[in-house]
């Protein structure tokens, strides 16, 4: 296998790599739609401003149903786009991550019609978009269905050969919470479909990193993708640092708990990590913080003022670089247009309409000056870790009961630095 490099081509290798600082992106007046209605006026100006607050980073999503509308081929249109979005990335300075196959986006699963199955239940209760409306539907699984997967394998191969010597490109991603979109029945199988992506990249890419965003759940869940199988062949791990979709506790604001997943997740998978998504979505001025019940298991229905996120990044940015992060990314880097508010996600999902580093009228929110401050202190990758999460188990044995040993562990991390006793875990 290749050994790719994660520092900046050309750079001294023996120097620490720089911690990397980003968004993932869609635009304010566009949102998810942006493949559809894209505007590369729009673009340019918001990688210029991403540039200019210091960042480094941006990932983007290739939702399915846009890139791939026909299994038997890929739009050649929305590669067009790919490419015109890269060179903007690259014209400011900036790197992408470019997250494929994406299925999973705002607590729904967007489905493009050919994957639609009639006699199939929605997965997980979740809702299903496809062609920008929910359908009363399920889909076939991705990770067993030979169209899916031959289809897949078609989409990766023609990203693969259409940015293999773009400048922009730092990494692949090979899923946004794939195992919320769908579920492998086995371990193997999971190994089988992430090794079978990740070959037709790298026969045709050698030269850039690969990875997969998972969500939290697979950090305590039995039955979801394990880190483990997924990382194996991955170049680093990617995790999502929301500390209310960790099973611990309901404390949305313990930047602790956010850096332990990270922690966590290079102690499983024995990965360098980093924490493709974090963040808190901002209450409206004069509203207090709030707790919805809406996707609360996930840790998104919750909102904060902009003071308390903003003291939020200021604790968490630094633990995430004590504990080896190789870098971070915030959930969303702009609100979105009330124009958007009447469709799929933005309509039920109010709590996506405000995660942005700014505000929809293009205006900072106080924790994107924490995030200017940090970049400007040049943080670097803490190689080893400062900070570790520390297992006296076999991986096989962990998932036996996830919940309870990352719950054990957690206790452990936590007091590592304040001369505190681990708490006895029921």
């Amino acid at each position: 296998m290749t050994v790719v490099h994660l520092h900046p081509q050309g750079s001294n290798r023996s120097e620490p790599s720089p911690f990397r600082l980003g968004v993932n992106y869609w635009p304010a007046a566009k949102g998810v739609t942006l493949w559809k209605d894209f505007d590369i006026d729009e673009v340019h100006c918001d990688m210029n401003t991403i540039a200019e607050l210091g960042l480094d980073l941006v990932r983007v999503f290739l939702t399915w149903e846009d890139f791939q509308p026909d299994p038997e081929g890929v739009n050649c249109c929305a590669l067009s786009r790919l490419t015109r979005l890269c060179d903007a990335v690259a014209a400011e300075g900036l790197k992408a991550i470019i997250t494929l196959n994406t299925g999973h986006l705002s607590g729904h699963n967007w489905a493009p019609a050919w994957l639609l199955d009639a006699q199939a239940q929605p997965f997980d209760d979740q809702p299903v978009v496809s062609m920008g409306q929910r359908v009363a539907t399920g889909y076939r699984n991705p990770y067993t269905d030979p169209m899916a997967r031959k289809a897949a394998l078609r989409l990766v191969r023609a990203v693969a050969r259409t940015l293999s010597d773009h400048q922009a490109v730092w990494a692949y991603d090979l899923g946004n919470a794939p195992d919320m979109f769908a579920r492998p029945s086995s371990p193997k199988m999971a190994r089988d479909w992430y090794d079978e992506l990740a070959g037709a990249l790298r026969n045709l890419d050698d030269k850039h990193a690969i990875t997969c965003g998972l969500c939290a759940q697979s950090l305590c869940s039995p039955t979801a993708l394990r880190v483990d199988d997924v990382f194996t062949s991955s170049c680093f791990a990617s995790i999502q640092a929301y500390p209310g979709e960790l099973a611990q506790g309901r404390n949305f604001l313990d930047a602790d708990l956010a850096a332990f997943s990270c922690a966590l997740t290079t102690a499983l998978s024995n990965k360098p990590c980093f924490a493709s998504e974090w963040g808190l979505s901002t209450s409206p001025a004069g509203q207090e913080q709030i707790l919805s019940d809406q996707f609360s298991s996930m840790g998104r229905g919750y909102s904060a003022t902009e003071t308390v996120v903003a003291d939020f990044a200021e604790r968490l940015l630094p633990k995430l670089v004590e504990v080896g992060a190789l870098g971070a990314l915030l959930g969303n880097y702009s609100d979105y247009d009330p124009s958007l508010f009447g469709r799929p996600p933005y309509d039920t999902c109010q709590n996506e309409r405000s995660r942005g580093l700014f505000r929809a009228d293009g205006t900072i929110k106080p924790h994107g000056q924490v995030i200017r401050n940090f970049a400007e202190s040049n943080p670097v990758v803490q190689s080893p870790p400062g900070r570790r999460a520390i297992l006296d188990i076999s991986t096989n044995e962990y998932y036996e009961n996830p919940l309870r040993h990352s719950r054990r562990f957690f206790e452990t991390f936590s007091a590592q630095y304040s001369g505190m006793t681990p708490a006895k875990t029921l």
